[in-house]
């Protein structure tokens, strides 16, 4: 999870972002008098929208030079400190902004606060941004209350302090009443706000707590993020309640009692199943091994079935039920090291490689025997140096020799000359 969230600083609050690039138009114009500045900013808003970022700034700034009434200076120094943003001119931006949060206007000081603090904080001035953060809480108004919280909160994180930042936490998602209506900025925010907070108290062991964090996100609005953290603490419980069924079995066979096989079986392959999804297929391994080596035998049994269930079994010969095969135990290794993807592009890539080897002569009519025979080799030889090929050899000679009587084969076949 970032330590940062809410809209970029380069958008401002209010104002859409620019696509288009600034042209050379600027011109100079007499300083406006106080009347005409609610009809720059206008204008110097629309040149903003269109891209003629260099003309807007200009605009808004004879609207400030103009010194109308508080509410429409205020509103011309907000637009000064986006448009300068955007052009990047992070200085000039910030100084509009601090004289627009100056002027305590109502509408257009909140948005300056919000829009300064977040450049800061983007930039790594925190301390700065706290106390504009701190400020913005003064202004009053639930959703620039909340945005303020949400950045108290992130503030006391950086600096090591969860009491404090558990605070802010709470105070950003503790909702108005149902017959309240809330606004668009302050349902965005706790969304955001219980996104950041569920990802933080997940990665702190914490999933219920982070269950409430989402619950609350989703009362406002329906996010993506807020169902996918929902779906993940779900996982983290189900860890703790299966673990919990794991560990049990394994007290009672340290106490010399026999758990009950079934019941071990699926604790086992749950919980290394829920812990490959989580990303952490070694444990999951650990969890497979201790269950395969218990010394509970009817309990190993179990797990392994549990283990080998989703192979493909080989028919039956003559009622008789066939022997393991080869690769048996190269399977069971995939499965418990949640490792069957990589062992398949192996024998893809093999195949692939002997088809290739042997495709060669036939495509080019070879009818030499010591060609043919050469390129047999070579296919042979292919899986050799994996893991597994040795044991592709091994079951060859295997066969070989019962079907003859003895061992015909040299040592090191194939890769011996």
């Amino acid at each position: 999870m970032t330590t940062t969230s809410g809209p970029s600083a380069r958008s401002g609050p209010a104002d859409p972002t620019p696509q288009a690039t600034d042209p050379d138009d600027a011109g100079d114009t007499e300083v406006p008098v106080a009347g005409e500045a609610d009809d720059l900013c206008a204008q110097a808003q629309d040149l903003a929208e269109n891209g003629h970022l260099k003309r807007a700034a200009k605009l808004y700034q004879q609207a400030v030079a103009a010194n109308p009434r508080p509410a429409v200076q205020a509103r011309a120094l907000l637009g000064l400190a986006v448009v300068q943003d955007q052009r990047g001119d992070l200085a000039a931006a910030r100084e509009a902004a601090r004289r627009a949060l100056a002027t305590g206007d109502a509408r257009y000081a909140p948005r300056a606060a919000y829009h300064l603090a977040l450049s800061l904080e983007q930039e790594g001035a925190h301390g700065e941004a706290a106390r504009v953060w701190h400020r913005l809480l003064d202004l009053g108004g639930p959703a620039y209350t909340a945005v303020a919280r949400y950045g108290l909160a992130r503030e006391a994180e950086l600096r090591g302090e969860p009491e404090e930042a558990e605070e802010h936490w709470e105070a950003v998602l503790e909702l108005p009443s149902a017959d309240q209506p809330i606004s668009r900025l302050h349902a965005t925010t706790v969304v955001e706000a219980a996104r950041d907070l569920a990802g933080r108290l997940l990665e702190r062991g914490r999933p219920d707590a982070a269950a409430v964090a989402v619950e609350r996100g989703l009362s406002v609005g329906d996010d993506p993020g807020l169902r996918l953290l929902r779906a993940a603490t779900h996982l983290e419980r189900a860890i703790a309640d299966v673990g919990a069924v794991a560990d049990q079995s394994a007290n009672e066979e340290a106490q010399g009692t026999h758990p009950e096989p079934r019941t071990s079986g699926a604790a086992v392959e749950l919980l290394a199943g829920l812990l490959a999804l989580r990303g952490e297929p070694e444990s999951a391994e650990q969890v497979w091994r201790a269950g395969l080596d218990s010394r509970d035998r009817d309990t190993a049994e179990a797990v392994r079935e549990r283990l080998r269930r989703s192979f493909a079994q080989p028919p039956e010969e003559g009622g008789e039920e066939p022997p393991e095969p080869w690769w048996d135990v190269y399977l069971e290794e995939a499965v418990a090291t949640s490792s069957a993807p990589a062992l398949a592009g192996e024998l893809f890539a093999v195949i692939t490689q002997m088809h290739a080897l042997l495709a060669v002569p036939v495509v080019e009519g070879e009818a030499r025997p010591a060609a043919l025979r050469a390129a047999m080799e070579e296919a042979l030889r292919t899986p050799s140096e994996l893991v597994w090929g040795g044991a592709v050899h091994a079951d060859f000679r295997r066969r070989l020799s019962a079907a003859m009587g003895e061992d015909v084969l040299p040592e090191n076949w194939p890769d011996g000359r």
